[in-house]
């Protein structure tokens, strides 16, 4: 039995243990790289939304910069259309005037040549009827020059009379043409302002564009860069809570390591089999040869709860053995079991950490547990074991 003096012991180092174990959790930097993350995230998110909104607007961006350039196009065709009116109205009208220019000759000589008539039979008088006869020599002869003298009369008439109508007609053809021609170049003019603005319209919209792209390029860098600074933080954070877990795990060990030889040592390690030390209770001694003497035997599932003699053992047929060796355990039980076996918490010398899939225990310092063992090992083992998730308890009074 302890006295009161080693009770006191004992509870002063457990404090001390709790101690140690708090100071293995993970430092204040952690939890400052836990805060750098969020609010990298944060960013992170928020140049997504930013890119997705820019995607959203330089696509219709490129909707109205197809759209300028198909309605470019149409403008430009209506633009080489009125050109081409125009080019062809200002060729006809070049070849109207060109028309009235040989019919002013042709009226000039006409009307030179009607002179020159008019003058001729002013001086030289009119040929009468008893002329031509006198002048001719036989009927037919007479006939053909009285013709002649009225055909002569009548065409001079004729030809300037044609001339002044096909001058007049042509003058008109050249004033009509030369209003469409007015007309073609006022609208050949339109269409040109319009496709300049249209033009102007498309380079803006492109130039946005190229803008709108160039924006959503800076942030798809800045994103890159923070997904990387957060990858970074998070391989910087899993490494600190790895170390600082660790450190819980060696904390807890010797913790219970120091508290075993507070009460009465630390067993006896011999090769694969150990010795209780000096002072430890009966159970103690006689848990730790039960321990012995199936330390080395095969790992079976399911072993040792038919019966305690087994051939071998899984994790809560060793737990249940060594326990039913020094009268602690009247049959087997599971491991989901020894979550509610004697009393809670750690024991002073023996400690079993129990969940519904797996059991080991400590006693007097050292790990049994089937995991040790290996191929061709023991189940005694020094430091490991698994704390997170277990239920620790330990049988009353030890």
């Amino acid at each position: 039995m302890l006295n009161s003096r080693n009770l006191k012991r004992v509870a002063a180092f457990s404090a001390c243990a709790c101690a140690l174990i708090g100071a293995s959790q993970i430092p204040t930097s952690s939890a400052d790289l836990s805060s750098q993350i969020t609010a990298n995230r944060a960013t992170e998110q928020s140049l997504r939304q930013q890119i997705n909104a820019e995607t959203q607007q330089i696509e219709k961006t490129a909707g109205g910069v197809a759209a300028a350039k198909q309605n470019l196009e149409i403008v430009e065709t209506k633009l080489d259309n009125s050109i081409n009116e125009l080019r062809d109205t200002q060729t006809r009208l070049m070849e109207s005037r060109q028309k009235v220019l040989d019919l002013e000759r042709k009226l000039t000589i006409a009307s030179t040549a009607l002179a020159s008539n008019l003058r001729s039979v002013y001086e030289n008088g009119s040929p009468n009827l008893v002329d031509v006869i006198l002048e001719s020599d036989g009927f037919k002869n007479l006939l053909q020059n009285v013709s002649f003298v009225k055909r002569a009369q009548t065409e001079d008439a004729d030809i300037v009379t044609f001339t002044r109508r096909a001058r007049a007609e042509v003058m008109a053809e050249a004033i009509r043409l030369g209003k469409l021609e007015e007309r073609d170049r006022d609208l050949t003019d339109s269409i040109l302002d319009q496709r300049n603005q249209e033009a102007e319209i498309e380079s803006a919209l492109v130039q946005q564009q190229i803008d709108q792209e160039e924006a959503r390029a800076s942030k798809r860098s800045k994103l890159s860069n923070v997904t990387a600074t957060i990858a970074s933080l998070q391989t910087k954070l899993d490494a600190q809570v790895a170390a600082a877990a660790k450190q819980a795990e060696i904390s807890h060990e010797q913790a219970q390591v120091q508290v075993n030889q507070q009460v009465g040592g630390l067993a006896i390690d011999t090769g694969s089999m150990i010795q209780a030390p000096p002072g430890a209770p009966a159970a103690v001694s006689e848990m730790i040869a039960a321990g012995n003497a199936i330390a080395t035997l095969p790992y079976i599932w399911g072993g040792g709860h038919a019966s305690f003699q087994s051939p071998g053992y899984d994790c809560s047929g060793s737990v249940s053995f060594v326990l039913d060796a020094a009268g602690l355990l009247s049959a087997p039980e599971t491991s989901d079991e020894f979550m509610s076996y004697g009393d809670p918490g750690p024991g002073k010398w023996v400690t079993i950490y129990a969940t519904d899939g797996h059991v080991w225990m400590t006693i007097a310092g050292w790990r049994f547990d089937t995991v040790a063992l290996a191929e061709d090992g023991t189940r005694w083992s020094q430091g490991g074991g698994e704390f997170d998730g277990y239920v620790e308890r330990h049988p009353p009074g030890l």
